[in-house]
């Protein structure tokens, strides 16, 4: 009996979470005295399947005849290697692809599902007790699972995965499996430069502080330095400043970097709620009775329009020097 861990494959690469999802899958079958199946799609190199090995897995299953994201196909491609696993543990990121998969896949097995943990489970016997965040990450709650077959989705950046210099075996899996009535018309990408939001472990963020759209640049200028993602607050998404898809926050994406930058930004409660997962918080304001100053973890009171290009170039200069 294994533990299965989904590893999403968009545009023939494996996504950034497929590190943390098997490593979390190992964690949980070292309790379990067991091992880690990887199953994932798509032609993707051998040797970085392989490469799995590093964070846990014993054995990558991959069908290279499915190339496209269509859920039921996964669903079934997913329910297909369970099966043939004995798979009592299947383990999902907490991302778009997992949030498809997981509640499909927990219906047709009859199997509990914890969407959203952040840390490995208790075991009370043949009971899974798993944490995840509630109340918009104000509180946690401790869920039980009951039943014989398990599904966990990890929220992104909630563990932290540790290599090791072993590789997995690498096997085709082309079971027969119906394929997707879903049939994409059209896709619009989003455009986008750099690091891709939901996978940044370093954020810079900025709100109406920085006054228009044109002053975008010292936030873009600090990013680029730290190999960070850029995003915004609500208003500023909704007033045309910066896309939605940057917008941050409660009614927008949630996300977990290991750094947070925010300029300019008030710091409303729809707002933390999307972003109070953030490993450290450091919060730009003018305003020394802002919000946003007592849920970081560093404050500086100034004009961002100063202090960030001054940050920009102390890390230019610390990294000529380094």
């Amino acid at each position: 009996m294994s533990v299965l861990v989904f590893a999403d494959a968009p545009h023939g690469k494996l996504a950034k979470s497929a590190s943390e999802t098997v490593y979390y899958g190992k964690k949980i079958a070292d309790k379990l005295s067991s091992t880690v199946t990887v199953v994932t799609y798509g032609n993707i190199d051998q040797a970085t399947l392989a490469a799995l090995g590093n964070y846990g897995a014993s054995k990558v299953l991959v069908n290279p005849q499915v190339t496209d994201e269509n859920d039921q196909t996964l669903t079934a491609l997913c329910v297909e290697a369970a099966a043939a696993e004995s798979a009592t543990v299947i383990i999902f990121s907490f991302d778009p692809t997992g949030k498809m998969l997981a509640p499909r896949i927990s219906a047709k097995l009859e199997a509990g599902l914890v969407a959203g943990a952040i840390a490995v489970p208790e075991m009370e016997g043949d009971t899974f007790v798993v944490r995840k965040n509630v109340f918009s990450g104000k509180a946690f709650a401790d869920c039980a699972i009951h039943t014989d077959i398990k599904l966990i989705s990890l929220m992104p950046n909630s563990v932290k995965p540790v290599q090791t210099d072993a590789q997995a075996s690498v096997e085709n899996f082309t079971p027969e499996i119906t394929t997707g009535k879903l049939r994409f018309k059209e896709l619009k990408a989003i455009s986008t430069e750099g690091v891709p939001l939901t996978e940044a472990e370093t954020v810079v963020s900025a709100g109406r502080g920085l006054k228009g759209p044109d002053n975008w640049g010292i936030v873009e200028d600090l990013a680029h330095e730290l190999g960070a993602a850029t995003a915004c607050s609500r208003p500023v998404a909704d007033i045309g400043w910066r896309p939605h898809h940057e917008h941050v926050g409660q009614t927008g994406i949630a996300i977990r970097p290991n750094l947070y930058i925010a300029a300019g930004i008030s710091g409303a409660i729809q707002h933390l709620a999307g972003v109070n997962g953030s490993k450290v918080i450091v919060v730009i304001n003018t305003d020394p009775e802002a919000p946003f100053f007592k849920a970081a973890d560093y404050g500086v009171i100034g004009d961002a329009f100063e202090v960030l290009p001054r940050l920009t170039e102390a890390i230019k200069k610390f990294k000529a020097s380094n």
